[in-house]
């Protein structure tokens, strides 16, 4: 199993310490040997709104790194033009020396498609041509495009990238049916735990597998993403983590409900009291620290990853900025290596 750095921005970071956790933990990830360093495409909010351009960190990125991959996780396909992605990735292709690579997102922040509204109702056949055309493009081939005078003219992208092939994922949040398109798609699939269960998670990567051995033959890649700290002591890393993790499940109140639906069915969140949105969020505090997060000591995270390892996940993708303390994440990441190291080790 390989382990990735996820940046999601959960954290509140200001002035010029923004991006120092980006860039000391993508060094981090370089120099011992972690798979990727993942960074978000979030718009019109101060939540995330500092990853504005995934192409834009991931080039930061390959100028302080040597060997980790460089992915965007994710691009909200339907708010750019096709060939703009293609661009875009084939110059952190270059300046990385083919160490690229995308999950597509269709997006769901309304807000968001300020930017595009035209493609909101059809968001996702959207990121579905959109990957295709990307695909076609960074392999070289000419697009059929239609120019400032209305004429249809076709197209070749620049500079070309140095991998042949674009390493793609495709995002979900765990509706079964991106699994199966991902599957069909011959792509990877990047998901979390927010909203689906470990159980629920078997038996979407099973049905990935299959389609995409039916389509590919081939087994196909599959990125969870995890709320990571890792530390010496477990009562310590519960402390540090229990205010900004609970803060990042009552930004997101309508998955969590959705992950309760089973022991609270038909529940609204406008219409409960505020004590029992309070309690509900400590209820999937628990339940996340315990199972649903690599939270704890090294010990602990060796427990989580023999779960994943059945599972089938190929990579976890460690989302680590949601702790605000920048230097005890940096500090956490030794920890976490650690984890890296013994597990290899087995």
């Amino acid at each position: 199993m390989d382990f990735g750095l996820f940046y999601f921005a959960d954290g509140v970071r200001t002035g010029t310490d923004q991006y120092r956790l980006l860039l000391e933990g993508a060094r981090f990830a370089d120099s011992n040997g972690f798979s990727a360093v993942w960074t978000p495409e979030r718009h019109f909010h101060e939540f995330g709104g500092r990853y504005a351009n995934p192409a834009v960190t991931g080039a930061a990125v390959a100028a302080v790194t040597e060997n980790v991959a460089i992915r965007a996780g994710s691009v909200v396909a339907p708010l750019h033009h096709p060939a703009r992605i293609a661009e875009e990735w084939a110059m952190v292709d270059n300046m990385s020396g083919g160490r690229a690579g995308v999950s597509f997102a269709p997006g769901w922040h309304v807000v968001d498609f300020a930017l595009r509204p035209e493609n909101y109702a059809d968001r996702r056949q959207v990121t579905m041509d959109t990957i295709d055309t990307v695909r076609r493009l960074w392999r070289q081939e000419e697009v059929e495009l239609v120019d400032g005078a209305g004429e249809s003219v076709k197209l070749r992208t620049h500079p070309a990238p140095v991998q042949p092939e674009l390493p793609t994922w495709l995002t979900s949040s765990g509706n079964p049916e991106t699994f199966r398109q991902a599957g069909d798609l011959g792509v990877g699939i990047l998901t979390h735990l927010l909203g689906q269960s470990l159980d629920d998670l078997v038996r979407k990567v099973a049905e990935y597998r299959e389609h995409y051995a039916r389509a590919h033959n081939g087994t196909g890649h599959v990125a969870l993403m995890l709320h990571t700290f890792v530390g010496d002591d477990r009562a310590k890393v519960r402390e540090v983590v229990h205010d900004p993790f609970t803060d990042y499940l009552r930004s997101s109140l309508g998955l969590v409900l959705k992950a309760a639906e089973e022991l609270m069915p038909g529940i609204d969140p406008d219409e409960m009291d505020p004590e029992d949105i309070e309690f509900l969020l400590e209820v999937s505090f628990e339940r996340y620290f315990e199972t649903g997060g690599l939270f704890g000591t090294v010990d602990d995270g060796m427990a989580v990853l023999s779960s994943l390892e059945q599972i089938g996940v190929d990579e976890v993708a460690c989302l680590i900025d949601f702790v605000p303390d920048t230097d005890a994440v940096l500090d956490g990441l030794r920890h976490l290596a650690r984890l890296k190291q013994r597990w290899e080790a087995r």
